[in-house]
């Protein structure tokens, strides 16, 4: 069944747009062109968050950072190997995949680490990265309490993850 949702999905827009009297080739067309007018504005952005946390990741700070913060990760009750994953993923998604695969290496996918690491990957975002996205089209110019508490329920949802695995 699954197979056939997007025919049957595209076969209902075609149906929709000769009903209204749309020309559907036009709309996608249309469509089209603002996405590539999207992707021109939003680069500049972009390319600037991944330059500098590419940057930040291979100077070393990135680590060196994870190592300060695990004492208090400790008493959060994360292990201290996943302080740089947790800290690297509301900013890269590729820098923390790198991270997840080394972890992986390292203590194994099934370990309690591997676990942990797994719902810190899959249950967060690249905040940094979708803010930068959704700011740079929006009308809102003043951040304000987006990325703080889009971070604190990152970080929550990482703790309340790790600590439900020690029951499983």
């Amino acid at each position: 069944m699954s197979a056939y949702i997007i025919p049957i999905l595209f076969l209902l827009v075609l149906l929709a747009s000769f009903i209204k009297k749309r020309d559907p080739y036009g709309g996608f067309i249309g469509g089209a062109r603002q996405a590539v007018d999207l992707t021109i504005s939003v680069f500049p952005y972009l390319l600037a968050v991944m330059v500098a946390v590419e940057a930040f990741r291979v100077s070393g700070a990135s680590a060196m950072l994870a190592d300060a913060l695990a004492p208090v990760l400790n008493k959060a009750g994360l292990p201290k190997e996943l302080a740089e994953l947790l800290f690297l993923r509301p900013v890269s998604g590729a820098g923390s995949l790198a991270v997840l695969d080394g972890i992986y290496t390292q203590y194994g996918a099934d370990s309690y680490i591997g676990r942990c690491a797994s719902v810190i990957y899959g249950s967060s975002e690249t905040v940094f990265y979708i803010a930068t996205i959704y700011f740079s089209q929006s009308k809102v110019k003043r951040l304000r309490y987006a990325i703080p508490v889009a971070l604190v329920a990152t970080y929550t949802g990482c703790i309340v993850g790790c600590f439900l695995l020690r029951f499983f």
